[in-house]
């Protein structure tokens, strides 16, 4: 059974990149969205990126951006990858490939979304991304492992992910891959070590667990 990778999201200094990438992170991914609490300028993520061991990916998380916002990111800090995480148009998705592309989770609207990034042969993978739990009652899991089993594009899981809550996700859905930024930090845009470490045992036992 394949291997569940890790993205820990949100990176904004080479040390608790480098924690990520010790605790058995995949990739450490950097928000280049100015509102967020969890911002980092592209010109300070390329020096933290420059840090990373061989085989580690990089991620850049970009909401709406023009074309030239992106190519101008793409110049100053040249990323494995980028998250398109806002409502762009299938012609920027397409203009900015490859891509990951973000689908937010609504129940009444998952699967159709979900077939539409599917045929947009730029997006590389869909992460999959939205409010986990409502109140006390927890995701239903299994329902979306059924949603996304035809889904031929790799999915991604995000949201409202934490180690408390990642290995039923990773049992149920076997994902391609889960990101966590905000299910690791203890206060807000400060990633927590000691929950880095947590959130990679958890997913790393589910995977054994199988």
């Amino acid at each position: 059974m394949a291997r569940t990778r890790i993205i820990i999201g949100g990176i904004r200094t080479a040390e608790s990149a480098q924690w990520a990438v010790d605790a058995g992170a995949d990739a450490v991914g950097f928000m280049f969205v100015r509102k967020s609490s969890r911002f980092i300028e592209p010109a300070e993520a390329a020096e933290v990126m420059q840090l990373l061991p061989p085989c580690v990916s990089s991620m850049a998380v970009l909401q709406n951006p023009s074309l030239e916002m992106f190519m101008d990111i793409e110049e100053t800090c040249p990323t494995t990858h980028t998250l398109l995480a806002g409502n762009e148009p299938d012609q920027l998705v397409r203009q900015c490939e490859p891509v990951f592309k973000a689908v937010k989770f609504d129940t009444a609207t998952i699967a159709k979304d979900l077939a539409h990034a599917d045929g947009i042969d730029s997006i590389e993978a869909i992460v999959l991304d939205g409010l986990w739990h409502v109140g006390d009652t927890a995701f239903d899991w299994d329902t979306l492992a059924k949603i996304i089993a035809d889904v031929r594009t790799p999915v991604i899981l995000s949201g409202d992910l934490a180690p408390e809550n990642v290995a039923p996700a990773v049992c149920a859905v076997r994902p391609y891959a889960v990101e966590v930024s905000a299910g690791v930090e203890r206060t807000r845009g400060e990633k927590d070590h000691e929950l880095i470490d947590a959130f990679c045992r958890a997913v790393q036992h589910a995977d054994i667990a199988g």
